[in-house]
């Protein structure tokens, strides 16, 4: 983003900061789309909200007020025209994993076998040189299945959260 959606001088974030921006109207809501942040983004503000309202946000206290809060902060950051920190819901490694479940699930859906899908995965010619039903790669490529069915089947809502300690 070039700068930020405040208008220099002015201390706060209003409507009027959104209204170039794509806006779709529910009864009752206006839902700010906010597609350079991330694809499925927006605001939900009250239809009756005037233009140079200052915008407010409501954070509930409950066992995901500490991840609203985060999500908060970097949406402040992004409106002020600040620098983002990366989002530090998932590491590097936990996003590779997650794209090759994506994967594994997807190959799983189009009706490849197991020992296929580690071919592409681990090179054909270090799954022909293992025993494939004793194979550890095999263990791997069911994991790995078992892990992208279960983030379709709704487990992808943990990657919103923060890991808490308990």
């Amino acid at each position: 983003m070039a700068g930020s959606l405040v208008a220099p001088g002015e201390g706060s974030v209003t409507l009027r900061a959104f209204l170039a921006r794509e806006l779709r109207v529910a009864p009752g809501e206006l839902h700010l789309l906010l597609r350079e942040i991330a694809p499925s983004l927006h605001l939900v503000a009250s239809a009756s909200i005037k233009p140079d309202t200052p915008l407010t946000a409501i954070i509930p206290l409950d066992r995901d007020g500490l991840d609203r809060l985060a999500a908060l902060d970097r949406l402040l950051r992004y409106l002020f025209g600040y620098r983002v920190p990366p989002d530090q819901r998932m590491t590097t490694q936990q996003r590779r994993r997650l794209k090759t479940m994506l994967r594994v699930a997807d190959a799983r859906q189009h009706k490849a076998s197991q020992r296929e899908i580690a071919q592409i995965l681990f090179g054909a010619d270090r799954v022909a040189a293992e025993q494939w039903q004793n194979a550890p790669l095999r263990d791997v490529v069911r994991d790995l299945i078992r892990d992208g069915s279960a983030m379709i089947a709704g487990g992808y809502l943990h990657l919103l959260r923060f890991r808490r300690r308990r």
